[in-house]
């Protein structure tokens, strides 16, 4: 979670490619990012997969007015609305972004390829019909934010009882790691995104950081990295860091979808 999801990057910089404040070779290459390439199949009036920009535009012309991220998991549709094919398609992928103003949705398919150090990664975005209804299951900004601060304190608290201290070298490389991109200045969203936005995603990312170290099997009890940990350790964990977990992801969802509902808030 430190990094944000394809489906954020599309939604966020395919919303200021909406808004004019960016160029469609901007908003593309922000989108593609380490990747090496990205398609779209599926798209309306096209036989086989298209280009990144010739998508974004077709969509746009088809009535898409911006975009919305669903981030779900097994018994969670976040941020979906239907139909079943389509959430069946996101569930697996963990991931999808969902249009506004017409009904269609994009799920990533990420290929890998090539030797160690020379990876190619290759995403494919199968276009669907979505269902045009509210999101399951999305919170608001000032929710999402309330939400989180109460998650940190709690995820806190339960790495503590748990053994599972947020010191030792290995929290101090992924924190100094965490710490350097922010220093070089990352946009954490994309032109347009009210600051609220920024703060909640970002605090949504230390959450993630949390989480992620205590689920590392080689980040021990005490903090020691490469500590054994049991399957009954780690299961414990797990169950108590989920519903933390859940409220990261909610606070994801809503700080890429805020753009969006800031539209809808204009347009009364």
């Amino acid at each position: 979670m430190l990094s944000e999801p394809r489906s954020g990057r599309l939604a966020a910089w395919g919303n200021s490619l909406l808004a004019g404040l960016v160029s469609p070779d901007e908003a593309v290459l922000a989108i593609v990012g380490d990747d090496t390439v990205h398609r779209v199949e599926g798209l309306p009036g096209e036989e086989g997969p298209v280009g990144l920009t010739l998508a974004l535009g077709r969509l746009r012309a088809l009535g898409v007015a911006g975009w919305r991220v669903a981030l779900p998991a097994p018994g969670h549709p976040l941020g979906l609305s239907g139909p079943p094919e389509f959430n069946a398609r996101a569930l697996e992928a963990e991931e999808a972004v969902v249009g506004y103003g017409a009904p269609f949705g994009l799920v990533p398919e990420v290929c890998e390829a090539g030797p160690d150090g020379d990876v190619r990664v290759e995403v494919v975005w199968h276009c669907q019909p979505v269902r045009e209804a509210p999101p399951a299951d999305v919170p608001s900004l000032g929710e999402a934010e309330r939400e989180l601060a109460e998650a940190l304190r709690e995820a806190t608290v339960v790495l503590t009882r748990l053994d599972v201290a947020a010191s030792g070298p290995v929290a101090e490389a992924a924190l100094d790691a965490y710490r350097a991109r922010a220093e070089a200045g990352r946009e954490v969203l994309s032109p347009g995104y009210p600051p609220r936005a920024v703060r909640v995603l970002e605090l949504a990312q230390r959450v993630g950081l949390l989480i992620s170290l205590a689920y590392s099997p080689a980040y021990g009890t005490g903090g020691a990295p490469g500590g054994a940990v049991s399957a009954s350790e780690m299961a414990a964990r797990a169950e108590a860091l989920r519903p933390v977990e859940r409220v990261a992801r909610r606070a994801q969802v809503a700080a890429f979808n805020a753009w969006v509902e800031q539209r809808q808030r204009e347009r009364g």
